[in-house]
């Protein structure tokens, strides 16, 4: 008996994990596999000698491998215990021409133009506190690479903070129509890697310290790619109520305080659908919020109850708009996913499928558009890959678009000699003209001077 168990085990067959794909809820797809059954024979196994020596080098490479991820653990922490030593010597802390590396101001609303050109630490505590939604990827590597949570205190940054401090407190000197044009709605478009995620990200963090609601989205690809999706037969649009649940849950975590003291101003019933995996709830098309609720009843109605999680958040684009006790900032990152085609196929005949534009997703639908009266900041990502975009974009102001710029001449010296005193490269060979021929290589891209900077060689 033991030895038919063993053979059968033996002969498996062979099993195909399917990716994660989205699913629609209106129907899904089977897929099968053809097995074949192999006949195994018993035989003596002998090893020829080019399958000896291929073994012999396969053992030699993988060994040769080990010792290189070894090396490099061992290296790595060595780099952090000195590191942790360098801390305790302020001198070590120098910028290009003597500056001060360091900004000695700890809040992001008293920097000023005179902290240009310098690190702001922080930490990550603190950081994961104020954006619980999530860090953006460009910030995380940066604090991978260098070993420190700090990021650059560039210009561009602090006129876009400046921009909307305008907004809600403007100068008196500014009070005629001479002073400088004021936009609610703006784009942050510019090459790869000129930082326009994370100029997003430190404008959320300045936001929250100065007490505002924000709705951030720091990966609005996600809300055309994966989960559930479902047409509403009511709407004519596509609802995605696993997104959905997950954007309530992530606005509830650091505006909560804020949302309890806002009360709906909407009192229309709010809409039921299929919610995800549970179907419709029978018997009811819609449910009605209690009088006195707040936006944070609101909020939390759309996380209990899956299917009516899409309506609570477009209910919720709503309700944003109606908010005048306290400043209101709608930030997504990765918005030009919202102007090309969705992962999601509908089924037109039984051989052919319909692609779905971001539009038609009901999320999307109701946050996409900047013709309105609100604050919301928009960030292109390169790294969604969705193409190049036209320059007049449906639902956006033409005068909407900021181009950052990349690093400049002075900011990259900064950023040189700050990879020098986090052990990224060595005195030995760091140079003005090395890190400056890593300048105009990169042509100021900040992902790649990273990348560059431990490769400097001495001159000959």
């Amino acid at each position: 008996m033991l030895r038919s168990i063993l053979r059968t085990s033996a002969s498996g067959t062979s099993s195909i994990k399917p990716s994660p794909i989205p699913i629609s809820l209106s129907w899904a797809q089977n897929y099968s596999s053809k097995n074949t059954n192999t006949n195994v024979t018993k035989g003596k196994q002998t090893k020829s000698k080019g399958d000896a020596k291929r073994s012999g080098a396969d053992e030699h490479s993988s060994s040769a491998g080990g010792k290189e991820v070894d090396k490099a653990l061992s290296d790595a922490q060595a780099r952090a215990r000195q590191l942790a030593a360098d801390e305790k010597d302020p001198s070590l802390d120098v910028g290009p021409n003597g500056r001060r590396l360091f900004t000695s101001t700890s809040s992001l609303s008293l920097l000023s133009h005179k902290d240009a050109c310098s690190y702001c630490k922080f930490s990550m505590k603190g950081l994961n506190a104020v954006l619980p939604e999530g860090l953006p990827e460009g910030m995380v590597k940066e604090f991978e690479d260098s070993l420190r949570p700090a990021l650059l205190v560039r210009p561009s940054f602090l006129d876009l903070r400046d921009h909307f401090r305008r907004i809600v407190d403007p100068p008196l000197r500014f009070t005629d129509e001479k002073g400088p044009k004021v936009r609610k709605q703006i784009v942050l478009d510019g090459p790869a890697s000129c930082g326009k995620s994370i100029a997003l990200a430190m404008l959320v963090h300045w936001a929250r310290d100065e007490g505002w609601l924000v709705f951030y989205v720091p990966r609005g690809r996600e809300w055309t790619h994966g989960g559930f999706f479902t047409k509403n037969p009511d709407t004519g649009l596509w609802d995605t109520p696993l997104q959905a649940t997950n954007v309530l849950k992530d606005f509830l975590k650091c505006n909560e305080s804020h949302l309890k003291q806002l009360p709906c101003q909407i009192d229309d019933p709010i809409p039921l659908s299929e919610g995800a995996g549970v179907g419709r709830l029978k018997d009811a098309d819609s449910m009605a919020m209690p009088e006195g609720s707040t936006l944070y009843d609101l909020v939390n109605t759309g996380i209990k109850y899956s299917q009516a999680a899409v309506a609570v958040v477009v209910r919720l684009r709503r309700e944003l708009s109606l908010v005048k006790s306290i400043p209101v900032l709608i930030a997504i990152d990765q918005y030009n996913s919202w102007f090309t085609f969705s992962e999601y196929e509908e089924a037109v005949t039984l051989r052919s499928r319909r692609p779905v534009h971001a539009r038609e997703v009901a999320m999307v639908n109701a946050f996409r558009s900047m013709m309105h009266d609100d604050m919301m900041v928009g960030a292109f990502s390169h790294s969604t890959a969705v193409g190049k975009l036209r320059k007049d974009l449906p639902d956006v102001p033409v005068d909407a678009r900021l181009n950052l710029p990349r690093y400049t001449l002075d900011e990259a010296a900064t950023v040189c000699h700050y990879y020098l005193r986090q052990r990224l490269v060595g005195h030995e060979v760091f140079s003005e003209e090395n890190w400056k021929k890593v300048y105009y290589l990169s042509n100021g891209n900040g992902a790649e001077m990273r990348g560059l900077v431990p490769f400097m060689r001495s001159s000959a």
